[in-house]
């Protein structure tokens, strides 16, 4: 969390699972953090492609409620990237 916190003060976190997405598939993140209620459907694409890019990816505990909080936002995240 000392990291993602970091990340958020430098502006270098990458928000929404589209943008995420867009730019993993552009082989332009080398880590990924998804919420723990993620939708499978997002959960699953973003596996495959981290796995096919070799990107790094971590389920965390909290919610995506939770992470939006984290990351000062007023709406909910399910994907971070950076």
């Amino acid at each position: 969390m000392k990291d993602l916190q970091e990340l958020i003060k430098e502006k270098r976190l990458i928000i929404g699972t589209d943008r995420v997405l867009k730019m993993l598939k552009n082989e332009q993140l080398t880590n990924i953090s998804i919420a723990s209620n993620c939708p499978e459907n997002v959960k699953e694409d973003i596996k495959h492609y981290s796995k096919i890019f070799n990107v790094k990816l971590v389920e965390l505990k909290e919610t995506n409620q939770e992470l939006g909080i984290i990351c000062k936002k007023p709406f909910s995240i399910s994907v971070i990237g950076w």
